[in-house]
Order: structure tokens, then sequence, then C-alpha cells
């Protein structure tokens, strides 16, 4: 074979190996890509997924049973956490099932606690601390003036003063709504009128949404 023609020859073969070696560098240059892309997203998703189930969560409320503590629509971010440290106490605000529907999530305020009891009486709330015989009556600052000394036995509305009350069992919690004459609260709930600690989500920590209505939940002074 002429010299010529043997070294175009091998000049095309270099070009054609070289152009394949590119190709394959990109492909495997992209696929490269891909996976990092894929691994970051499974990533993201596993620690959003872990932060969602143990440490904080969003939630929207529902309905009006909070009013004026928590509105119709606001978007509230809960504190899961606290619970994994510490058991809820009277005054928070908590997600939780009720044991009526476990299907659904409310938002209500913790007011008895294991081994209180909690007396409804001509409009106010009355407790039994756990462990004492005193009954005191709950200072509750955070209703507002149509509720103060308006809460009522179940219907919440019907203006019955009769008394009723409540031994909280062990590992459960007696909730209402700050807005006593119109919340689905401890008053109704049944089979029991309890909610058992494992289905307390956990406690609202502050309102995220509306951006002019941010604050943190704070903690009421009961004095008891």
């Amino acid at each position: 074979m002429p010299q010529g023609r043997f070294s175009r020859f091998s000049l095309l073969k270099k070009k054609d190996l070289a152009t394949m070696y590119g190709m394959a560098e990109r492909r495997h240059g992209l696929l490269f890509h891909l996976f990092d892309v894929v691994l970051n997203i499974v990533i993201i998703l596993a620690v959003v997924g872990l932060i969602r189930t143990f440490l904080v969560s969003p939630f929207r409320v529902e309905g009006n049973s909070m009013t004026d503590t928590l509105e119709h629509q606001e978007y509230i971010i809960i504190n899961k956490f606290a619970y994994y440290v510490g058991d809820p106490v009277r005054g928070d605000v908590v997600v939780f099932r009720p044991p009526n529907d476990r299907d659904k999530h409310y938002v209500k305020r913790i007011i008895g606690t294991p081994g209180d009891t909690v007396i409804i009486r001509s409009g106010k709330v009355y407790l039994k601390v756990a462990g004492t015989e005193d009954e005191v009556e709950l200072t509750e600052p955070y209703l507002n003036e149509r509720n103060s000394g308006h809460t009522y036995q179940h219907p919440p509305s019907s203006g019955n003063t009769r008394e009723v009350s409540f031994e909280v069992p062990e590992g459960q919690y007696f909730l209402l709504g700050d807005n006593r004459q119109g919340s689905l609260d401890s008053r109704s709930f049944t089979p029991t009128s309890f909610v058992e600690a494992e289905e307390i989500s956990g406690r609202v920590w502050f309102v995220a949404l509306p951006i002019s209505k941010i604050h943190a939940l704070e903690p009421p002074e009961y004095g008891i």
C-alpha cells in the first residue's frame, strides 16, 4: 500500500477513536451528573422526612375552634421533638388525633394532665391538680371576651351551667379549644373524653403564615 494512503488511513482511525472516546466521556459525564442529581434528591427527601417525623412539621389550621389564639387557614409549625424528651404540660397548644376520629388531626389546648380532675361549673373551669384535694379556678388569659367565663358542657354553646367533672387517667390528657362556645373537644369526644399521649403529634411552636401574623406561642402562667 502506498505510504500516503496508509498515513491517511491511520489518521482517520485516530480521529474516529478520538471521537468515540470523547462521546464515551460525555456519556459517562452525563450519567454521573444524573446519578449525582438523583442521589442529592434522595438525600434531601430523606432529611426532610426525618425532620418532619421527629423534629418539626407544618400544619394548617382549619376552623375557628382556637380563636383568638389561632385563626382559620393559618399555617403553624409543630415541635415534635419536645415530646420525645419531655411530657405535654398544661397550657400547651397541641396537634393530636381525637379518640372519635383517628383519621383527622385537631389542634386544642391541654387543660388536664394525668391524675387531674377537671371541673366545669357555671361557665368556668376548676382543677384538682394531681395529688391534691384543693379545687382552684383556672385563670385563662388567652380566652377572648366572648368565651371568658363561658365554658359549658357539651354541646359547647348550650349555656348549660350544670357541673360536670372529668378525672384524667394516667397517660391521657383533657383538651379544650380556646373558642369555648364553638369547639368540639374533650367535652364531646367519644368513646372517651381523653386523648392518649401517643396520639399527640407535637406542640404548636409558632404561627408561620400569614407573614403579618408570625409569632411564637408563649406558655400561659397558671400559678398552680
